[in-house]
């Protein structure tokens, strides 16, 4: 049996990923649905003509991960996309934020990716494909959003690294690092604070981040970044020192 598992798929880029690798795969036999809430991923369900499992299930929770775990033994799927997106991120003053929110982004965003991705290696082979979404916070540090792009530098770093240790088994890792997506994402986020209007100005349509995604997936590129304002923020955060652009930013707020 031929699957396709995602994670934060109740909403935004998760459920995006859904709708379009249903249109987009002929050889898949199911698409495994995980995120906490059931009701929604229900709803992307009924989009998608595949065969569809919904798994409600916390990814930083171990008594579901073991479920997971056993579920896969059980079955012995063949995962040929990995499609990692749950997480979440919020913005604000780190040293007058709920410590609980911060160290939430970390089990979700770091250590729940990294598990996910460690119980479904086991069960993908030649040309299988794995996409982890990152960010482009992961390129330079974010005041007010300290925590958050910390995680994606992790995410950024960990897929690319697990892209070159995985190539001689032919199976593929992408990085996906957006800026801004149109998604409930900021609902959350800005709970404690606000995005630089700069970054609302650059927002973009989650259809055409995950579009570009899956392009770059199947071309086995290590990273997928979206629209020329985020490409061009990925090559000053390589060649302006980081101290300049944080001045700046800090001129923005």
């Amino acid at each position: 049996m031929n699957v396709i598992i995602i994670t934060g798929a109740s909403s935004g880029m998760g459920a995006e990923f859904a709708l379009q690798l249903d249109n987009t795969f002929n050889s898949i036999d199911e698409i495994w649905l995980i995120a906490r809430r059931k009701e929604a991923m229900l709803e992307v369900a009924q989009y998608l003509e595949h065969t569809t499992r919904v798994l409600d299930m916390d990814v930083t929770n171990e008594a579901h991960m073991k479920r997971l775990e056993n579920l896969l033994a059980a079955e012995k799927p063949v995962i040929r996309m990995l499609v990692n997106c749950a997480g979440y991120g919020i913005m604000g003053d780190f040293s007058t934020s709920d410590i609980h929110d911060e160290l939430g982004m970390i089990d979700v965003n770091c250590r729940a990716l990294t598990q996910m991705t460690y119980l479904c290696l086991p069960y993908m082979k030649k040309n299988s494909r794995i996409i982890q979404l990152a960010s482009s916070a992961a390129f330079l540090p974010q005041p007010n959003f300290a925590v958050y792009a910390a995680t994606k530098s992790y995410v950024y770093s960990f897929s690319r690294a697990l892209n070159q240790e995985l190539r001689s088994k032919k199976i593929y890792v992408t990085a996906v690092c957006p800026g801004p997506v149109d998604t409930p994402f900021f609902d959350i986020a800005e709970k404690n604070g606000s995005t630089l209007a700069v970054k609302k100005l650059t927002m973009a349509r989650a259809d055409l981040v995950v579009e570009k995604a899956i392009a770059d997936s199947y071309h086995k590129r290590e990273k997928s970044v979206y629209g020329p304002w985020i490409k061009s923020f990925e090559a000053a955060a390589k060649a302006v020192p980081h101290s300049i652009i944080l001045e700046i930013m800090r001129f923005l707020k």
